[in-house]
């Protein structure tokens, strides 16, 4: 199965001037743990996650005062949509997260965590139980 398979088309993109509150406020509204954060002035891609959200919040600091830059992943490893989900899998386990923004040649066509990868899985692992 591949990357395409499993991703989820609704890609949030915000800017690197969104307050965490604003963040996480949309990422909630669309039941999703990840967003695109775009910055327009470095033409970079970076993502923030729930994670990052928690963790500020949770060190102190004002999730209305602080900015989705300064807690954004800006090294961020990309998925091409022809990945196999064995390929993301590794990338996401051999990297410490659990998103990848999903790439094609124009621009980001999803995201992919490690739900979508075991939503997909499960049904094949149970399947292979029961025959067995």
């Amino acid at each position: 199965m591949l990357v395409r398979d499993a991703m989820s088309t609704v890609v949030l993109t915000i800017g690197p001037t969104h307050t965490l509150r604003q963040a996480a406020r949309l990422m909630s509204a669309r039941r999703i743990g990840a967003a695109v954060v775009h910055d327009p002035d470095t033409c970079g891609l970076g993502i923030i996650t729930e994670r990052d959200i928690l963790d500020a919040i949770g060190s102190g600091q004002d999730p209305d005062r602080e900015t989705a830059s300064a807690h954004t992943t800006t090294d961020v490893v990309f998925a091409a949509p022809a990945w196999t989900l064995e390929e993301a899998a590794e990338a996401m386990t051999h990297g410490g997260f659990r998103h990848l923004i999903v790439l094609d040649d124009d621009g980001p066509v999803g995201i992919v965590s490690v739900r979508d990868i075991i939503r997909c899985w499960a049904p094949t692992r149970r399947a292979v139980a029961t025959a067995g």
